[in-house]
Order: C-alpha cells, then sequence, then structure tokens
C-alpha cells in the first residue's frame, strides 16, 4: 500500500481506497489507535531529507497521501499503477460528504481565531455535514505536555473519531505527533492549507494548472511574498532529489 518517493512511503492506492478505508474504520468498530495520517507535499518531502527528525516523524505515520501531482508521477515511474493524488482539501472534502450521514465525529483544528468555526459552518451548508463537534486554534507555542493533555481531553471529551489539523507544515507534524499521545481517536490527519482553501481565504488553482503540476506556480502569483522564498527552493531540490530517485531505483532494477 506504499511506494517509496525521496525516501518517504507515500499511499498508493489512491484517493477513492483511502476515503473508503477511513470511513469504514470509524463506523465499523476497529480499534481507536489514533492513526496519523498527513497530506505529504514536495515542500515535506524534501523537507524531510534535509531533517531526519522530521523524516522519522513521516516515516511514523500510518499513511503519508502524495499530495502532489509531481509525487504521483514518480510513484507511477517506480512501477505503481494504481496511484492517484489525495489533495489534502479533496481528501477532507470527500471524506466529510461521504460520511455526512454516518455517526463520525469530526473535530477540526487549526487555523486564525474563527477560522475553524467557520469551516464547521461550511462542513453543513456545503458538504451536508452536521457532525463537527468542535473545534480548536491553537497558538504558536504549544511546549508543555500539560498544554496537549488539556487539548486532548477536549478532543476525547468530544468522543472525536477523526481531528482534522490545519497548520502549516512541519509544525502540524510535530504538534500532531505529541498530541496522539493524549487522543483515543481513529484518525489524526494533517491537511496543511486545507481549512484556508475551503474558506476561501486562499484560491484554488484552476484544474488544468494543478494537472500539469503547477500549483505551486500558481500559489507564488497569489502569494509572492510568503510561498515565493519557499517554493524558489523546494522546487529546484524538488528536481534533483526525484532525478535521483528514479535513477537509482531503475539502477537497482537493471542490477
Amino acid at each position: 500500500m506504499a511506494t517509496s518517493v525521496l525516501g518517504i512511503p507515500l499511499f498508493d492506492e489512491g484517493l477513492e481506497a483511502a476515503v473508503a478505508f477511513t470511513v469504514e474504520t470509524c463506523v465499523n468498530g476497529r480499534a481507536r489507535e489514533s492513526r496519523l495520517v498527513s497530506a505529504s507535499d514536495a515542500h515535506c518531502l524534501v523537507l524531510a531529507r534535509k531533517d531526519a527528525q522530521f523524516k522519522a516523524i513521516l516515516e511514523s505515520f500510518y499513511w503519508n497521501l502524495p499530495d502532489g501531482v509531481p509525487s504521483v508521477w514518480i510513484s507511477r515511474l517506480k512501477g505503481a499503477r494504481r496511484v492517484g493524488r489525495c489533495y489534502g482539501p479533496d481528501f477532507f472534502e470527500a471524506v466529510m460528504r461521504q460520511s455526512a450521514d454516518k455517526s463520525i465525529r469530526h473535530f477540526l483544528c487549526g487555523g486564525k481565531r474563527g477560522v475553524a468555526n467557520e469551516l464547521a459552518d461550511i462542513c453543513s451548508t456545503k458538504f451536508g455535514n452536521r457532525n463537527c463537534v468542535g473545534s480548536y486554534s491553537p497558538g504558536f507555542d504549544i511546549e508543555s505536555e500539560q498544554e496537549l493533555k488539556e487539548i486532548g481531553m477536549t478532543v476525547n471529551d468530544a468522543n472525536t473519531d477523526i481531528l482534522w489539523i490545519g497548520m502549516s507544515s512541519p509544525r502540524q507534524h510535530f504538534f500532531a505527533k505529541r498530541l496522539a499521545r493524549h487522543l483515543n481517536a481513529h484518525f489524526i490527519v494533517t491537511v496543511g492549507a486545507a481549512f484556508d482553501f475551503h474558506t476561501g481565504r486562499v484560491k484554488h488553482a484552476p484544474a488544468f494548472v494543478q494537472k500539469l503540476g503547477l500549483e505551486w506556480f500558481y500559489r507564488i502569483l497569489v502569494e509572492p511574498g510568503r510561498l515565493g522564498p519557499r517554493y524558489f527552493q523546494v522546487v529546484p531540490l524538488f528536481i534533483y532529489y526525484a532525478i535521483i530517485d528514479i535513477a537509482r531505483h531503475w539502477g537497482k532494477r537493471k542490477g
């Protein structure tokens, strides 16, 4: 169920399979194991190559979903024929829609003050899902275990099945990993900017731009000051690491 891209195992069964398993796990009495799931984009994969601690965290997650189109291309070049893009905002929306008529309880964590509450309203009006049972907007400096325990108690008291975390990377991954020790949920899912996309704070790239794997370029045009420096670093490194990764893969096959 995984193929390695830049050294990180990515889920290779496609969006529909990921959504179906998530919903089925919550409704069919499987054990609550607080499974960690990340919608992992190029930024995450490049950072994991440079930061051993972050790499270990991604490797410990139950799933790393291929958030970007280039990761899908690399996976297919390595022979993963069923792999498909599992874009964080799409995964969030699909799970919300497919669980709308089920007793699956969602908790929203992240975004600036008020964003999570607004997203809960959108889940109700747009996705037909009225099962968002709580929200929380953490500060930027949650350090103590006591604070994490208190957040965990709030989420657990709501009998949460899926905790959605919408923060920047890698902050959301470290936060999710630490918080998991205090949770009794089925899934903890980091979806990055999904909260901002669905509340209209950030615009989606046009579909044809996404299919071309150029969403990063569109986002630079939309938010040049914030995202320009990041992507001008990430994109060349991702291409460089990807060439090495593919060459090594085919070298081993020929050997």
